[in-house]
């Protein structure tokens, strides 16, 4: 018993012997510490020295300034918070994999610190498996990651969940992502990843299945969801919903029968009304897509009354044929309406005024939305006055209103509007930013918001309108932003602009008209400087910066047909006001030699060119431009057959030119509201009556010495949103020539033709106006009389000014008749067709129509004999009439 104590006292010892050795040595910041130190009592030392071990990249001076610590420095060892914290610090960097400071020697009461870290690994290259090349190559520029990055777990991870993110979008809802790192032998601390990805299939959403909606239509419910949508199929609606509208699509059924259109829908319409064919939206799943489209369903209910409306459930499934299935279950509550509306606050404007703008009346179905835009808390893409625009377009910049709920009395809302008027802001500065080439007066000049006058949101949008429409500022980056002082009552107004590429470079070739093939080549200076031509520092590559518009057109096709084109326009006359000169010259020669023979024995030229003045007026409103010009063209036919008896001489046509034009398009490249009208009159003096002589008996060549018409022209031009960037527009154009004298007739110059694709051919050298249409050849050319419509359907795919893109789908009547005898609004050629339009700022509008001509035409009468013409239809530079 006394041998076996003995054993335990003997090895208790040794533990304790081990103990206190272990307790000598020390470890981290104990390390060669006095033994004094081992135990809680701290010292305090001075730092004598810090040095960096373990460093691979990273400089060791800025090392140590990140951890805070310096020579010099007190710290209490051992455990001082100061040393913590410098560790603390260099964790954050994300840089180390670890980090230890320790202590190496100590010197009375200095003590010397090493700052041990362990690099992450960088990273030396990335690669992809499982995927095709150029899918990495797009990944490679959405991941973010570059050669030397530092790998960490969140590097990783991120990059997985851009990878997810991407094949999501594209409809592969089983992605699955991993990554494997490998350490790069060639490099030092260097690691190579590798992304494994497994797309799986295309998940697409088969069907969409909703409950709990008893009051709306799940066919409604599913047009809410912008992103989520069923695959494409045929579906049809209800047959108990056939009656309903039965009767209008009889008429307009009959309406389309009538201008050749039978389709698809309108058979399929016939036997049931509901049909719709669903072809042109996504299917594929997203996710996050998706939780934006619940809260579109409850915003649609909203605006039906039913504002405690919600999703309560959603499932998403597979199904047998890979694909998803949706079930949406939703909770209607009850359907509420507008009660009464009371207002207080207000002192500039009756209660019966705001009441009528609001225009909400009690028992209305109660609608948030549309609420908040009547108010101005919400853009309305329609426009129109709101109770906000009301007031801030007289200068209450500080206005501001507050729609309270004041009580809920069964289903019936009832409300006050609480409203702060402030007082009326002044416009005190105004300042403007971005114009690198344009000079600043060129801007200041287009602007509606002068220092010194009542602030007004409607000059602000104005103000942004013009200057898009000058043509060389970005019109998506204009930059507006009212700085108020509320302590003085005014309002500093900062505009920032974005300058682009303007000028425009033509290059174009055509076949036809009578030239056969011909080369053309011109330029467009939209932001040119006359003043600016003798100073060399402005050259960029030509004088810029004071918005003239400077522009050279040249054609030929050699020897047998050449045309010089050069136009001048200074928009500010004088600098004060917004009066615009234009000038032009122009030289047009044409042959009608045969090929191979002397093009000097038959031909006709042009030389001339005129001025013209436009000035911008405010009535009836201030979108009116009226302008005037006066112009010479002197006409020389050698051996020419302009007409059967006047093939040689010399004609003069001296006209005046008057137009009233109205434009309010929102933004010049795509509009997506507005209109643009304009009445033109053309006209030469009569001279026969001023002569005294007989002209039935004149021969041509006396009677065409000094031409003499009247000239009419008008064209609307219409613009409609009709959602989001899809657009309807609307065009009607006419056209009449008229004469003084009945014994010289009609003017052999400045008639109409009519077809074709507006470029091709010589009739703009005899005053000719070319009105194109797509999906016919030209079809008569003497016209002195004609009428075309056409509608649009627009849809952006971008509209980075730097490539504005665009589709559209249109359809045109017209037709053009040589006397007034003739005429017959009804007797139209019908044509419809697909095109696409791309902008190029070097090289203006580019464009592509195929077109269907539906109606018989002849060559020279335009009423009957062949076949309308399936082509397709150019253009460069400019949109044909």
């Amino acid at each position: 018993m006394l041998k076996h104590s003995l054993r335990y006292i003997y090895l208790l010892f040794c533990l304790l012997i081990t103990g206190a050795a272990i307790a000598q040595s020390g470890l981290g910041l104990n390390k060669r510490v006095p033994q004094q130190q081992a135990s809680d009592e701290k010292k305090e030392y001075e730092i004598g020295g810090i040095s960096v071990t373990g460093t691979k990249y990273l400089d060791e001076d800025l090392l140590i300034t990140v951890t805070g610590l310096s020579v010099g420095q007190k710290v209490n060892l051992p455990n001082d918070a100061t040393v913590a914290k410098a560790i603390r610090n260099l964790w954050k960097q994300e840089l180390f994999s670890n980090v230890t400071i320790s202590v190496s020697k100590t010197i009375g009461d200095k003590v010397f610190l090493v700052i041990n870290v362990e690099e992450r690994p960088r990273l030396s290259r990335f690669l992809f498996k499982g995927i095709k090349s150029n899918e990495a190559k797009e990944l490679k520029e959405k991941l973010g990651l570059v050669k030397g990055k530092v790998v960490t777990d969140a590097t990783k991870k991120e990059a997985e969940v851009r990878i997810r993110k991407y094949y999501l979008d594209k409809g592969f809802g089983r992605i699955t992502v991993s990554t494997k790192e490998k350490a790069d032998t060639v490099s030092v601390n260097s690691v190579m990843l590798f992304f494994i990805i497994d797309k799986g299939v295309k998940t697409h959403i088969n069907q969409i299945n909703f409950s709990g909606n008893d009051h709306v239509e799940a066919m409604r419910l599913k047009h809410a969801m912008k992103s989520t949508k069923e695959m494409a199929r045929m579906s049809l609606y209800p047959a108990d919903k056939i009656s309903v509208y039965t009767e209008n699509r009889r008429s307009f059924g009959k309406y389309m029968h009538d201008w050749g259109f039978l389709s698809l829908s309108k058979t399929m319409s016939a036997i049931n009304p509901y049909f719709r064919l669903n072809i042109f939206t996504s299917s594929k799943f997203n996710p996050q897509k998706f939780d934006e489209d619940k809260q579109s369903i409850a915003a649609y209910y909203n605006t039906l009354g039913y504002r405690d409306a919600a999703v309560i459930k959603d499932t998403v499934y597979n199904v047998e044929n890979g694909n998803l299935n949706i079930d949406i279950k939703v909770k209607e509550g009850h359907r509420y309406y507008f009660g009464d509306i009371k207002w207080r606050g207000n002192t500039k404007y009756s209660d019966s005024v705001l009441t009528e703008i609001l225009n909400i009346k009690k028992g209305d179905v109660y609608n948030q939305d549309l609420l908040e835009k009547r108010l101005g808390k919400q853009l309305s893409p329609e426009g129109g006055l709101d109770v906000s625009s009301l007031y801030m377009d007289d200068g209450y910049l500080f206005f501001n209103i507050d729609p309270a709920e004041i009580s809920i009395v069964g289903d019936t809302i009832n409300y006050e509007m609480r409203v702060t008027e402030g007082p009326q802001a002044t416009i005190k500065d105004v300042n403007i930013s971005g114009n690198d080439r344009t000079n600043e007066h060129v801007i200041r000049r287009e602007l509606r918001t002068l220092p010194g006058a009542k602030f007004s949101r409607q000059d602000l949008i104005r103000s942004q309108r013009e200057i898009a429409t000058l043509g060389f500022i970005d019109q998506e980056k204009i930059g507006i932003q009212p700085k108020p002082h509320p302590e003085d009552g005014t309002v500093d107004i900062d505009y920032s602009v974005v300058e682009k590429p303007s000028d425009q470079l033509s290059l174009s070739a055509g076949f036809g008209g009578g030239i056969n093939f011909y080369g053309n080549i011109g330029v467009i200076f939209n932001n040119f400087s006359i003043h600016n031509i003798f100073k060399p520092k402005f050259w960029k590559p030509l004088p810029v910066g004071d918005g003239e518009k400077f522009s050279i057109n040249y054609a030929s096709n050699g020897v047998y047909y050449n045309s010089l084109n050069v136009a001048f326009t200074e928009p500010w006359l004088g600098g004060h006001k917004p009066n615009s000169l234009t000038t032009n010259l122009l030289y047009s020669k044409y042959s009608g030699a045969a090929v191979g023979a002397d093009p000097n024995s038959s031909y006709l030229s042009v030389f001339g060119g005129g001025v013209a003045m436009s000035k911008r007026v405010k009535w009836p409103d201030d979108y009116f431009v009226i302008t005037y010009g006066l112009y010479y063209n002197n006409y020389k036919l050698h051996n020419y057959s302009l007409t059967s008896d006047f093939t040689d001489g010399f004609s003069n046509n001296l006209y005046a030119k008057f137009v009233i034009a109205r434009s309010s398009l929102d933004r010049p490249l795509y509009p997506l509201g507005g209109s643009n009208i304009s009445l033109t009159l053309q006209f030469t003096p009569p001279f026969s009556m001023f002569s005294g002589q007989d002209y039935s008996a004149e021969a041509p060549a006396d009677k065409y010495k000094w031409i003499e018409y009247h000239k009419y022209r008008f064209t609307a031009d219409w613009y409609k949103r009709i959602t989001g960037n899809l657009v309807l527009r609307l065009i009607t154009k006419y056209g009449f020539l008229g004469y003084y004298n009945k014994d010289i007739g009609f003017s052999p110059f400045e008639r109409f033709q009519l077809g074709g694709d507006g470029l091709s051919g010589y009739s703009f050298i005899i005053g000719r106006d070319v009105i194109s249409q797509r999906g016919y050849d030209i079809y008569i050319q003497d016209a002195t009389i004609f009428n075309k419509y056409t509608a649009e359907i627009r849809y952006p795919f971008s509209l980075n000014p730097t490539a504005t893109i665009y589709g559209l789908a249109f359809f045109d009547a017209a037709n053009a008749w040589e006397t007034f005898g003739d005429y017959n609004p009804f007797k139209l050629n019908r044509d419809a067709g697909l095109g696409v339009r791309v902008f190029l700022p070097m090289f203006g509008m580019l464009g592509l129509d195929y077109g269907v001509g539906f109606d018989k035409y002849d060559q020279l009468n335009g009423v009957t004999g062949l076949k309308g013409l399936a082509k397709f239809t150019f253009m460069l530079g400019f949109e044909p009439e």
